[in-house]
């Protein structure tokens, strides 16, 4: 299914309306996870983005186009 959809990483968000046609590919908010070198940053985990496109919908409008991509481990694929 992953495949289907062209997810490239963990976690990879993707929301569909009613009509199943996809109107939101991208983050859930603008917080990184730190890793052990160091990186990362210190914005609270909130879903603000995600949110903001499921209330959109709920409400019957189009999420902006303005997505920002999701970050995250590179989904390996086995053969």
């Amino acid at each position: 299914m992953a495949r289907s959809y062209g997810a490239e990483c963990t976690p990879d968000f993707f929301l569909f309306n009613s009509d199943m046609e996809l109107v939101y590919r991208g983050q859930m908010d603008g917080s990184r996870p730190r890793r052990a070198d160091g990186s990362g940053n210190n914005v609270l985990v909130t879903g603000e983005d995600l949110r903001r496109a499921m209330d959109e919908v709920l409400a019957g409008e189009k999420p902006s186009e303005d997505q920002r991509a999701s970050l995250g481990c590179s989904i390996k694929w086995k053969a």
